[in-house]
């Protein structure tokens, strides 16, 4: 799909609410194509009532949704090998009912979870624009 930032927005919504507990998502792609604006739009869609911002730093963020359902944002950029991924609680956030987004789930390696749908962003030759594709 090539879709404009409020088109992103608005996919990202809609794949929110359609999520059900103890779900993986991840989400692939360059620095600068989305990756944390489509997060930022899905937790919208589950209803979390906190400000979404980049765990970069942090690597794992929380928050909490109307339903109750947590919800774990992970980035795992700056991850300096897969074996580092053993410490970012996984098993501890897959044994709730919990929605689990991961950015850059490939530097997690086999620490991450499995991951029920993943997703790919690219830049676009129109800048307005980004390119996303479900990985199968």
């Amino acid at each position: 799909m090539r879709l404009r930032a409020d088109e992103l927005s608005r996919f990202g919504e809609a794949l929110g609410r359609g999520l059900a507990g103890s779900t993986v998502l991840g989400f692939s792609g360059e620095m600068g194509t989305g990756k944390t604006t489509l997060v930022r739009a899905v937790c919208r869609g589950l209803g979390a009532t906190a400000l979404v911002t980049s765990p970069t730093y942090s690597l794992v963020h929380h928050y909490a949704t109307a339903e109750g359902v947590p919800v774990y944002h992970v980035d795992c950029y700056r991850l300096r090998t897969a074996d580092e991924g053993r410490d970012l609680g996984f098993d501890d956030m897959m044994r709730h009912r919990s929605i689990v987004l991961i950015e850059w789930p490939e530097r997690a390696g086999s620490w991450a979870p499995p991951l029920d749908r993943h997703f790919t962003l690219n830049y676009d030759p129109d800048p307005e624009r980004r390119i996303v594709e479900e990985i199968s």
